[in-house]
């Protein structure tokens, strides 16, 4: 399973339910755009040593970009960037997800529901 970054802040921010869920989950992997979302969210060094920390311990599995990756994600932005809306760093996430087959976890399925194929697993806080 791919977390994505709404999943991954609402667990560092210790809401009861994506922190109850991920602990459930075990291990899952993210994209190297969801660290480096949630890299730009974070205040300070303590916060930095924190999520790094948080990776290590849990094994989380960092999946870079690669050319698969990113050729995917240049067709699905073609495809759906003007007709959706279709950002950037969710076309990368996305397209990271169905390269590696991975269910995407996510609090936001409308990003990503009009993408062909692509398996979503919606999460709510309510």
């Amino acid at each position: 399973m791919l977390v994505d970054t709404d999943v991954l802040i609402w667990y560092l921010r210790g809401e009861k339910k994506a922190a109850q869920f991920i602990d459930r989950i075990g291990s899952f992997e993210i994209s190297a755009i969801n660290y480096m979302e949630i890299l730009h969210g974070l205040r300070n060094k303590t916060e930095l040593r924190a999520w790094k920390e948080f990776i290590k311990a849990r094994g989380i599995k960092v999946i870079l970009i690669d050319h698969d990756i990113t050729t995917k994600a240049i067709y699905w932005t073609e495809e759906y960037g003007l007709s959706h809306g279709l950002r950037l760093a969710d076309a990368l996430i996305a397209s990271t997800a169905d390269v590696y087959g991975k269910e995407l976890l996510t609090g936001n399925v409308a990003d990503y529901r009009f993408i062909p194929g692509l398996v979503l697993k919606p999460f709510r806080l309510i």
